[in-house]
């Protein structure tokens, strides 16, 4: 078989096929999510595995409504908020989510160079410029449909941590039983744990990269927005969003919940409950569950930052250039795109910067998180919104049940955020 008939089966795989739902998904699952879900895993064991199926419905139903707004409209999430609302709500929204994504890219980084110093031994200040400078140059040089081809397939990293648990004994009666009947404490430290599970699994940036994606789908595709097609026509593409959403976030909510069952089955149980960075997490399991899941933990670390990096810089390049009416496609060159691909690498180069000052970039993704809180409840309150305005969807507005979930996902992550703020001014006090 010579290389050219490999690369057309490759390239007709029905993976290749699956929309930016997974790689979104996928992108949730990104390095500092992994040391989140680590450590739920090491200090609560088989406790915490009960959010990953309430997080699950909540997350897919405001990401399919973002999905929604993308492709119905032809228009990303930032232009449509800049259409609808006043520039004192939306302006602030997209600033904030710029400095968000700018920490959790420093945080990734610095967790993929750790990883990467544990396997090759090479010094992680070096890794972490390595992996900055390789994902910045295939956003820029690679065209987007040649790029996210790649990034699909890097969707099966995930699989790593299924495999970790064949290297282990699970007891998945008590697995089970633990999931639906949780043994907790009430207090300061679930409630953190339970909040940092939340914030890393419904994520704004995620809202702002899926809405782009159906838009860059469909302008590859030569189609034209569901706002101006036939019902009939529309029905059958919103299927398919459907249907890439919910599976894309399952994969990525069932990755999450293996992370955890695969730390508690390990650290938890071998009384290691303190695990702060993704280096401890791998470099913990080495003795506990052997060489192969320490190698497979750490692929998939750094596998999923190779994707994560990506839509962290690009979803905050989307957001501010619809904002100000700037040109943004990864589908375009430099020279065409000059201001998006300029944001992709400030917010790159800035996160590299925070490795070098006295910033640690734990406390990077603590402030990451803080600031997400604050932006995620105004804008799925605006998403939602959207969504029932039919200047702005024509004949496709949410559906009643979209808007219990979606609705239902906003009060949770109102809960959060407000004792995540309790918290927070607990620890200044």
């Amino acid at each position: 078989m010579n290389l050219r008939s490999l690369f057309g089966k490759i390239k007709n795989h029905p993976l290749a096929k699956v929309g930016p739902g997974w790689v979104t998904g996928v992108a949730d699952d990104d390095p500092s999510g992994i040391v989140t879900y680590s450590q739920a895993g090491a200090q609560f064991g088989f406790n915490m595995l009960w959010t990953m199926p309430i997080t699950y419905p909540l997350m897919a139903s405001i990401q399919l409504l973002c999905a929604q707004i993308g492709r119905v409209t032809g228009h990303g999430l930032a232009a449509n908020l800049k259409n609808s609302f006043s520039p004192i709500v939306v302006f602030p929204l997209v600033f904030l989510l710029l400095i968000a994504n700018v920490l959790n890219i420093a945080a990734d980084i610095a967790a993929m160079g750790e990883v990467a110093q544990l396997v090759t031994g090479i010094n992680w200040h070096i890794m972490t410029i390595l992996f900055a400078l390789v994902t910045l140059i295939l956003q820029i040089c690679v065209p987007y449909h040649r790029y996210v081809f790649f990034l699909k397939w890097l969707t099966l990293s995930l699989l790593a941590y299924a495999a970790v648990l064949f290297t282990v004994h699970v007891p998945w009666g008590l697995v089970f039983k633990t999931t639906l009947i949780p043994t907790l404490q009430y207090n300061a430290q679930t409630a953190a744990m339970v909040v940092g599970i939340f914030g890393t699994t419904i994520s704004p940036y995620l809202f702002f990269w899926q809405a782009s994606q159906e838009v860059e789908d469909m302008n590859l595709k030569s189609g034209k927005a569901l706002f101006v097609e036939s019902q009939a026509n529309g029905k059958l593409e919103l299927r398919r969003i459907q249907w890439d959403t919910w599976s894309g976030m399952f994969y990525s909510n069932l990755a999450a919940f293996f992370i955890i069952l695969a730390t508690s089955v390990t650290l938890h149980a071998s009384g290691l409950r303190d695990i702060t960075t993704a280096a401890q997490a791998a470099e913990a399991l080495k003795p506990l569950a052997g060489e192969f899941a320490y190698i497979l933990f750490a692929i998939g670390i750094l596998a999923v930052g190779l994707i994560a990096i990506p839509v962290l810089a690009g979803s905050a390049a989307y957001a501010l250039s619809e904002l100000f009416g700037w040109r943004s496609s990864l589908e375009d060159s430099i020279m065409e795109d000059k201001k998006f691909y300029l944001i992709i690498a400030i917010s790159v180069l800035l996160a590299l910067l925070i490795q070098y000052l006295p910033i640690n970039p734990m406390k990077a993704l603590f402030w990451s998180a803080v600031i997400n809180g604050l932006v995620a409840v105004p804008l799925m309150v605006a998403i939602l919104v959207l969504v029932t305005k039919k200047t702005v969807m024509g004949s496709f507005t949410a559906s009643k049940v979209q808007l219990i979930l979606g609705w239902f996902a906003t009060i949770f992550m109102a809960m959060a955020a407000i004792f995540m703020m309790i918290a927070y001014v607990k620890n200044l006090i």
